[in-house]
């Protein structure tokens, strides 16, 4: 039996097409899907529509799984011009490029299943390339504080427990108190010269 077969025991499966309306209707039966509890999974291709345009925040995303690297096309004309350009303006080269393009679609994609501070999802970049220094170092810092060494090169029953134990942790009560010197701040932790120190060096990689 094959992956989907295995998928649609357990989820609906909807895809993304070239056709605009099949998949504003696989979008909505998606959506529709995730409400009343069934929950669905939705492929759909980087650089996209849906990938770009689309947030699933909350219960509509609690799970990214991106599949390889999304490098842009590199035989279009107007992409070797931009590389002409900044190779001989700038001295940037083209591979520096093209990677950076794509580690910063990469976290266009997943980060669709993360809109706000309450909002939780698990992200996983199922292509062991990501675990390089080159790939890994044009990052968003965000993401970069989470891959850790010890989650990278997973095997899948691995990722499995690790997002397991994710979302048990997530299953718990949420309080404000919890976020009380996290991601709320009292009056007296902004003005403390401590809180000063970490905003300073938090707004130089902004």
């Amino acid at each position: 039996m094959g992956i989907i077969d295995q998928i649609l025991k357990h989820k609906l499966l909807f895809i993304e097409t070239q056709d605009g309306a099949e998949t504003t209707l696989a979008l909505y039966n998606y959506q529709k899907a995730c409400e009343n509890g069934r929950g669905a999974v939705l492929l759909s291709v980087a650089r996209g529509k849906v990938s770009e345009g689309i947030d699933f925040d909350h219960h509509f995303g609690r799970a990214v799984l991106m599949l390889g690297i999304p490098y842009v096309y590199t035989q279009s004309r107007i992409l070797k011009a931009r590389l002409e350009y900044l190779r001989d303006q700038f001295q940037i080269r083209e591979n520096d490029f093209l990677t950076f393009d794509a580690m910063r679609h990469a976290a266009q994609c997943v980060g669709r299943a993360i809109r706000g501070k309450t909002d939780y999802g698990i992200m996983a970049f199922a292509d062991k390339r990501f675990a390089r220094a080159d790939k890994r170092g044009k990052l968003p810092r965000w993401i970069q504080e989470h891959l850790k060494d010890e989650l990278c090169n997973l095997s899948v029953d691995e990722a499995i427990q690790v997002s397991k134990r994710f979302l048990r942790r997530m299953a718990q009560p949420f309080t404000r108190e919890d976020q009380l010197g996290l991601s709320l701040l009292t009056v007296e932790q902004l003005q403390s010269e401590e809180t000063k120190k970490k905003l300073e060096q938090k707004m130089q990689y902004v």
